[in-house]
């Protein structure tokens, strides 16, 4: 017999249900449009609901049904090149139902129950099979091979019947001896981390393609890195790069309570956008999930658990995962909005208490880890956080810092500058460097690591020299600090500085980050050896090759243009005279 329960008090996202029998997280319908909420809170006979839809006009006395189920994300195949909301319904569907905007109560399911697939089964009968185990295969897109497994809260057991053919994710596939179905998709409850054999240290970088990353600061497969940044700072457009152009397999962005605009431009870009890794379409190996900041509060937050939930399910294929979360703050404000409504003591700026375990326990799922079937995949976790006016000393911030491994500072100042990536040197650090290490000596260069710490060591002096610069002028300094300045301003402006927009620019491989830094780094040292020599400044800081090495970076012929560029400045070298 259905049991339905009855609304007492409609507060904002939060309703308070009476004599209705629920369990913590337990998915429920509301009122008579049956507006989709979980249970956050149960307090005698009243189940404290979080509405992930507007609550208008919703009023005391409507009738709330429990589906007795935790919120849960469709797994299976089908999910690449699909845009979500928080709650997974796909947009295309609903827009295709409703229009542009979308109506209250509407539920759709994640994946699609029309497509046919082709399944290859990978397992005959008689195999026994454990959760987690591939009982087969479809190719999904062009370039990623979807691996059916069996679902890791199931038993396993002996197969009794699977077959290859043509199927919808809810066919039944086959069938285990104890009459368990199987079938190519699944559901996963979002807030239970899936399980896994084991986690294991991260030895490889994510490549980015992005030098003031990928040099200076790097993050490890597997790793998690946070990018703080005021308002207009560029942390969208540096999250937007990393999913254009990072080496992971899958990319997952949650657009979490971003600007309306910015999802739109990210819903319009990357449907056009060519793989590097592929030439095929990026959104081949893209799931978006875009929550606007328009959108009611509570989906924030279960847009957060949904992205995360599908990342491990792509991890525990094997796949190396990167999860772009833009951003956090806006999840943490949907908490603090919530919290308010529960009448829970406030925090530091009104924040929940748990604050720091929510934000712990989201990063905590991303990892290296062997998977159920003995593949080992990866997630790298890569959160925005958005202080208020720039102030690193927030909450948000604060713990998220406690977190993570990598810590990419967006500097207001840079950006007034137009100096993209606004990431500030002196203020970001990355503590994957000496573990990386091995992997760069091995595969870029053995003087890779020696070139990145120079380089480093050359803008700290930079930034103390500026002060006294900043007094009495750079025509004071010693000739040879004068060549330094000159040092760090060519690896600022033709190194760190890179153009997002620009067709070449936009992506620079190890081998050209590597050789444009050697550059500069040769120019340095032979300028210096030069200046002891009996060189002037002037000739040294005037030289032609240094405003064409400059140039090179935007060509498609790099290699060529940089043998060109780098034996002109042997030959004026050569003419200034002294050194070596």
């Amino acid at each position: 017999m259905e049991v339905k329960g009855k609304i007492y008090r409609v507060a904002g996202p939060v309703v308070t249900v009476v004599d209705l029998n629920t369990k913590m997280y337990d998915v429920v319908k509301v009122g008579h449009e049956g507006l989709m909420g979980e249970v956050i809170k149960i307090v005698g006979n009243k189940s404290i609901v979080q509405v992930y839809e507007d609550t208008s006009g919703v009023k005391p006395g409507e009738p709330v049904e429990n589906t007795g189920l935790p919120l849960s994300v469709e797994l299976g195949p089908g999910l690449l090149e699909s845009i979500y909301d928080g709650i997974q319904r796909p947009l295309s569907v609903l827009k295709e139902e409703m229009g542009n905007f979308i109506h209250r109560g509407v539920s759709a399911d994640g994946l699609s129950h029309d497509r046919i697939w082709e399944f290859k089964a990978t397992v005959k009968k008689g195999d026994i099979v454990k959760p987690g185990d591939i009982i087969g295969t479809v190719q999904e897109t062009a370039n990623i091979e979807h691996r059916v497994m069996i679902p890791s809260n199931t038993a396993g057991g002996e197969i009794a019947e699977i077959k290859s053919g043509n199927f919808t994710v809810v066919d039944v596939i086959g069938k285990l001896k104890d009459g368990t179905e199987l079938k190519m998709a699944h559901k996963w409850p979002v807030r239970m981390p899936r399980p896994v054999q084991k986690k294991m240290a991260p030895k490889t970088p994510l490549i980015t393609g992005q030098r003031v990353l990928d040099a200076l600061f790097p993050v490890a497969k597997g790793g998690t890195a946070a990018i703080p940044g005021p308002f207009g700072s560029g942390k969208t457009v540096t999250q937007q790069q990393l999913a254009k152009w990072s080496d992971a397999n899958i990319v997952v962005y949650i657009g979490c309570g971003e600007r309306g605009n910015e999802m739109a431009e990210v819903l319009n870009e990357f449907p056009e956008l060519e793989d590097p890794q592929t030439g095929r379409p990026l959104m081949e190996r893209t799931v978006l999930i875009a929550n606007t900041s328009n959108m009611p509060v509570a989906a924030r937050e279960a847009s957060v658990y949904t992205g995360i939930t599908i990342a491990e399910y792509f991890r525990d294929m094997g796949y190396d995962v990167s999860l772009m979360a833009d951003s956090t703050s806006r999840w943490a404000e949907a908490m603090r909005e919530i919290s308010s409504r529960l009448e829970e003591m406030p925090g530091e700026e009104g924040y929940p208490a748990y604050l720091s375990a929510r934000l712990a326990e989201f990063y905590e799922r991303a990892g290296v880890a062997e998977s159920l079937c003995n593949k080992v995949g990866s997630i790298t976790v890569i959160g925005a956080v958005s202080p208020a006016g720039g102030d690193f000393s927030e909450p948000v911030t604060q713990n998220t810092l406690r977190i993570v491994k990598v810590f990419w500072a967006l500097d207001s100042k840079l950006s007034q500058k137009r100096h993209f990536p606004a990431i500030n040197w002196l203020n970001s650090y990355s503590l994957y460097m000496d573990t990386l290490n091995p992997w760069y000596t091995e595969n870029v260069a053995p003087d890779w690591n020696d070139l990145r710490d120079k380089a480093m060591g050359i803008l700290q002096v930079e930034s103390e020299l500026l002060e006294i610069v900043q007094l009495v002028g750079s025509d004071a300094l010693p000739e040879s600090q004068q060549v330094t300045l000159e040092t760090a301003r060519m690896v600022r402006e033709i190194f760190l500085q890179q153009n997002s927009f620009h067709p070449v620019d936009t992506y620079c491989s190890f081998d050209h980050q590597y050789k444009l830094l050697k550059s500069i780094m040769y120019y340095g040292d032979t300028a210096q050896k030069h200046l002891a020599d009996g060189a002037m400044v002037k000739d040294l800081i005037n030289m032609e090759s240094k405003s064409e090495l400059a140039k090179v970076k935007y060509e498609e012929n790099f290699d060529e243009l940089l043998t060109q560029v780098m034996s002109k400045m042997e030959t004026e070298f050569a003419n200034i005279g002294g050194g070596y």
